[in-house]
C-alpha cells in the first residue's frame, strides 16, 4: 500500500460542508433521518441509482414505517416491495436484522459499532453510514463514491478494492470528522455528494469542485488515472431455456432451488434442452409451444442467454396466477419479468 504522500484530509471538511449546505439535493431520505430510514435507504441505494431507489423508497417505507412492520411483514409482500431492485439478498437479509433488532434491541439499531455490525447484512460501510448520519457519531462511512473522491485528492495508486487501504481510509477520515452531530450527518453525505455529483466517474466536474484548489489530480491533470479500479473479470455465461406455460387456471410459476436467485418466484426454468422433453419431464400435458422469444439478464458477475418459450397446455402442475396477481400481488424478479413480453402484453 503506497503512503509517499500525506493524504492531507484536514483540509477537506471547511469547503466540502460549506458546499454541501448550499448545493445538497433534497432526497426523501434525508428528511427526518432515523437510524431506521437511513438503514433501508443505503441498503436500497447499494446497486441501485439515486432516481431508481426515490419511489421504491417512499412505497417502502409507506408499507413498513418501522423495525416491527418489517419484522413481521410477510415474504411475498416484502419481496413484492422490492422488486425490480434485484440482490434480493438484501431485503432478506435487512428482515433477518429486523427480527434481530427487535428481539434484542427493543426494536432499535444499536448506536455503537461493535453491536451495529452483529446485525445480518450490515457491514462496514453502513455501520459507518447510520452511525453518523442518523445518530451524529464520529465514523466515517467508505464506499465507491468516497474512495474515488479520496483516491483522486491525494493521488493513492492503491486499489480501490484493497481491504487494507479501506481499512486506512476509514481511520483517516474519522481522524477529521467534525464533533459529534449535525455535522458529521452532513460531512458523510457531502463526501457522497460530491462523488455522486462532481467528481464523476469518467468526466468530472472539476470547475466547480469545492476542492479543486487542493485537490492533487486536478493539479496535475491525472483525473483519469484514478481511481485504480481492479482487474475486470469476464463474466460467466449461461444459457437457460424459461418457459411461460398458460393455461385456464393462469400462469405457472415457481420457486427457484438453486443457483442465482435461489429462492425466488421463476417462470420455471431449466439448462438448455430439447423444450418439449423439459416440460413433459415437469408433467406438462396436452402442451402446445406456440412461439419463442430471446431475452438477456446481466448479473454482476453472470450473464444469461435465455431462451422463453410460450406454451398453452391444459394442466401444469406449478402453482398458478392470473396476470393481474404477477403485475399486482406476486415478486418476480425482473430477470424473469421481462419474459411475460412473450405473452403481447
Amino acid at each position: 500500500m503506497s503512503k509517499d504522500k500525506d493524504m492531507r484530509l484536514e483540509e477537506i471538511p471547511a469547503p466540502l460542508l460549506s458546499w454541501y449546505r448550499a448545493n445538497k439535493r433534497d432526497l426523501p431520505w434525508r428528511h427526518n433521518p432515523t437510524p431506521y430510514r437511513v438503514w433501508v435507504s443505503e441498503i436500497m441505494l447499494q446497486q441501485t441509482r439515486v432516481e431508481a431507489a426515490k419511489e421504491y423508497y417512499i412505497r417502502f417505507l409507506r408499507e413498513l414505517p418501522d423495525i416491527y412492520a418489517l419484522a413481521d411483514c410477510s415474504e411475498e409482500k416484502l419481496l413484492k416491495l422490492w422488486e425490480g431492485l434485484g440482490y434480493y439478498s438484501r431485503v432478506r437479509n435487512m428482515q433477518k436484522a429486523a427480527k434481530e433488532a427487535c428481539e434484542k434491541y427493543g426494536g432499535n439499531l444499536p448506536d455503537n459499532e461493535k453491536d451495529l455490525k452483529k446485525l445480518s447484512g450490515i457491514g462496514e460501510y453502513t455501520v459507518g453510514a447510520i452511525l453518523s448520519i442518523a445518530y451524529g457519531k464520529r465514523i466515517a462511512a467508505v464506499d465507491g463514491n468516497v474512495l474515488r473522491v479520496i483516491s483522486r485528492y491525494a493521488e493513492r495508486k492503491d486499489e480501490i478494492s484493497s481491504p487494507l487501504y479501506r481499512k486506512e481510509l476509514k481511520e483517516k477520515l474519522t481522524e477529521i470528522y467534525p464533533e459529534e452531530g449535525v455535522a458529521c450527518s452532513d460531512f458523510t453525505q457531502s463526501l457522497m455528494e460530491l462523488g455522486a455529483l462532481i467528481c464523476l466517474p469518467q468526466n468530472p466536474k472539476c470547475e466547480i469542485c469545492p476542492l479543486q484548489k487542493i485537490c492533487m489530480a486536478n493539479a496535475h491533470s491525472t483525473q483519469r488515472e484514478y481511481p485504480v479500479l481492479p482487474e475486470k473479470k469476464a463474466k460467466k455465461e449461461e444459457e437457460i431455456s424459461v418457459f411461460v406455460i398458460v393455461t385456464e387456471k393462469g400462469i405457472s410459476v415457481r420457486k427457484r432451488e438453486k443457483g442465482v436467485l435461489k429462492g425466488m418466484n421463476e417462470f420455471p426454468s431449466e439448462q438448455k434442452g430439447k423444450p418439449e422433453e423439459i416440460l413433459s419431464a415437469w408433467g406438462v400435458r396436452n402442451f402446445e409451444i406456440v412461439k419463442n422469444k430471446k431475452f438477456s439478464h446481466i448479473f454482476t458477475h453472470i450473464r444469461w442467454d435465455m431462451d422463453c418459450y410460450l406454451v398453452q397446455a391444459e394442466i401444469s402442475p406449478f402453482e398458478e396466477y392470473s396476470l393481474a396477481d404477477l403485475e399486482e400481488k406476486i415478486s418476480i424478479p425482473t430477470a424473469f419479468k421481462q419474459c411475460l413480453e412473450i405473452l403481447g402484453k
